[in-house]
């Protein structure tokens, strides 16, 4: 378990890892809800908006705290989702790939290429591995992890354990790219009810 950071000390600076908060607002009971990224005070940090398409492709943008997109991430049916770079409402060049390589109800593996011009049988920069039932997304950069998410719960005579629909990334240090961190997470849990 990381240290907090709050909006008055962000980004956070030091050696040690840190925590954001993860929950999801439902516009209804049926709605695929939007994903959202809190200090431990409850302060809005990131946001995950899902788009409609015109086209074949299921869209997402990674805003910050003033509603400003980061990332647009687009994904085409049964393929790769990929970020692209966003800068003044200007979307800018391909920052990653993510492709799915295992898919099972209790593991799901990813490889991350970041940039472009990855040609067949490429190693990943980035590896993402867990299970979206038990709340766990661990990004690996080689055999360091860069991020890990994980339910929370109380500390006393008996663990309590937070409801599943919140729960926390722990990000660790020498990683700046947190925006990065927050859209691989977003595609680790799409279309997953927080409330199983």
């Amino acid at each position: 378990m990381g240290t907090t950071a709050t909006m008055d000390e962000w980004p956070p600076e030091g050696q040690f890892p840190f925590d954001l908060f993860i929950s999801k607002k439902y516009k209804s009971f049926w709605g695929a809800g939007n994903i959202q990224f809190t200090d431990a005070v409850g302060n809005l940090l990131f946001r995950v908006d899902r788009r409609q398409s015109n086209n074949s492709s299921a869209q997402k943008l990674i805003l910050d705290a003033s509603d400003n997109t980061l990332i647009r991430l687009v994904r085409l049916v049964k393929g790769p989702w990929q970020g692209f770079m966003v800068s003044d409402n200007e979307e800018k060049k391909l920052m990653f790939s993510v492709h799915r390589t295992q898919n099972t109800f209790t593991k799901l593996e990813f490889d991350i290429f970041l940039g472009d011009g990855h040609g067949e049988g490429a190693e990943a920069d980035l590896k993402m591995k867990g299970s979206a039932f038990k709340r766990s997304c661990t990004i690996y950069k080689g055999n360091s992890i860069v991020a890990e998410t994980s339910l929370m719960y109380t500390l006393g005579f008996r663990k309590h354990f937070i409801p599943r629909n919140r729960f926390r990334v722990t990000i660790f240090p020498g990683f700046a790219e947190l925006s990065l961190v927050v859209a691989l997470v977003a595609i680790f849990f799409d279309k997953r009810k927080f409330w199983i």
